[in-house]
């Protein structure tokens, strides 16, 4: 099938990829020009394991081609793929507006009968609105909730559990063969229930993170391990040992404040009760104050060494990441920072004063406190002789027990994670 993808970060540049692997003719559609010369030069906008490699590989095929021309991208495809990244600001509200900018931007080069399936995180009703805005353009929308999950966007995109997608029964024809290379089953509804799915996933994500970090939070205090009730929970056969209950870090990133923000929006127009999003909002605040309140006795002048900066592993994303956001604080207040992360070579604006090391034990040389903030796999090569070398007195907070293996019984290690008494 001829395919546009419109919006190429990092969802949109995965996205483009894949379907041009599955066979599809691709044109890359976004209206950054940096972008499309990245990619025009097998450069992603993002750090993806193997997508610098299937980008190139797919342009040298013929299948892929990107472009920041909607009259050239537009007009001969039959179907469209919106791909942008809904913009959040530093509270999570959603700026959809910007994404029905964009789609307007392409509506007058759309024929008649193309199908626009939007995978950007927009509130139930947007796709609605859409089709009745665009009536007299023949045009079919539909909704397939975006699955991406960095540093194994390509598996998840190849290999998917399943695909949700909602269109008009008249359309599963088409979206049939365009997801026909892929595996994972179709799990076919209406346009807004596909949009109240990737609502219902994040905020049930999110409100399992809100939930076992309140319940790690209780366990410091009367002795009980929250590991250990993580264990009891997961082997439990209506929970199961995939449930996202982790004692940890808040949830940070935009992504599931982002739907939680969306639910209490749709509750608030809708006259609604929404007690209990209210509640996992406040308490993943609540949370993100677990580190500083860590770090609170730390005085100006002394050193924390940070381990971790991106938003999560796999990704060189700084954006909205917690741990940028705590080497800002621990700045504010005089406190010397010591950071490594193994995707951030080089200073970036939100790290002005932030020190980079070339290694995690270089970070850790010479420092009061070692944070692990991002618990990238290469940092469990630490040993506890490593740590006691390098550090003044060795001390390391790890929220979510990524390196309790190594560090949590050296009799000359402090170790203090979430929900475990210090």
């Amino acid at each position: 099938m001829r395919v546009t993808v419109y919006g190429l970060w990092h969802l949109g540049s995965v996205t483009a990829a894949c379907l041009a692997e599955g066979g599809h003719e691709v044109v890359g559609l976004d209206p950054d020009p940096a972008t499309v010369t990245g990619l025009k030069a097998d450069r992603p906008p993002v750090d993806e394991p193997g997508l610098a490699a299937l980008v190139a590989e797919q342009r040298a095929a013929g299948r892929l081609r990107f472009t920041t021309d909607a009259a050239d991208a537009v007009p001969e495809a039959e179907v469209v793929w919106v791909c942008f990244d809904t913009p959040v600001d530093a509270n999570d509200n959603a700026d959809v507006q910007w994404v029905r900018d964009r789609l307007d931007d392409i509506a007058p080069h759309l024929r008649a009968g193309v199908r626009v399936l939007i995978s950007s995180q927009v509130p139930v009703g947007f796709g609605a609105k859409l089709a009745a805005d665009w009536a007299h353009r023949g045009v079919h929308v539909a909704c397939s909730p975006e699955n991406l999950r960095l540093g194994q966007a390509l598996d998840c995109f190849r290999k998917p559990d399943r695909v949700v997608i909602g269109c008009e029964d008249a359309d599963r024809t088409a979206f049939t063969t365009l997801l026909k290379p892929f595996g994972g089953d179709r799990v076919w509804m209406s346009v807004a229930s596909a949009e109240m799915t990737k609502h219902a996933v994040n905020a049930f994500l999110a409100t399992s993170v809100a939930f076992i970090n309140e319940l790690a939070r209780i366990c410091e205090v009367v002795g009980a391990d929250a590991k250990e009730v993580e264990r009891g929970l997961k082997s439990e056969q209506r929970i199961g040992p995939k449930a996202y209950l982790s004692p940890g870090a808040a949830f940070a990133g935009g992504t599931l404040a982002r739907d939680i923000g969306f639910l209490l929006e749709l509750a608030q127009q809708h006259d609604r009760p929404a007690h209990l999003f209210n509640g996992v909002r406040a308490s993943n605040e609540c949370q993100k104050n677990w580190l500083r309140d860590q770090l609170s006795g730390v005085p100006a002048g002394a050193t924390v060494a940070v381990l971790g900066l991106t938003y999560k592993p796999g990704t060189d994303t700084l954006r909205r990441s917690g741990s940028v956001e705590l080497c800002q604080w621990l700045l504010s207040r005089g406190v010397k920072v010591q950071a490594h992360d193994p995707a951030v070579k080089k200073p970036a604006e939100e790290l002005a004063g932030v020190e980079l090391a070339s290694t995690a034990e270089d970070a850790l040389r010479g420092a009061d406190i070692g944070v692990l903030a991002t618990p990238w796999p290469a940092y469990r090569a630490l040993t506890a002789a490593q740590v006691r070398a390098a550090m003044k007195k060795p001390k390391v907070i790890d929220p979510t027990h990524f390196l309790a293996a190594g560090l949590a019984n050296d009799p000359g290690v402090s170790y203090v994670a979430a929900g475990r008494a210090a």
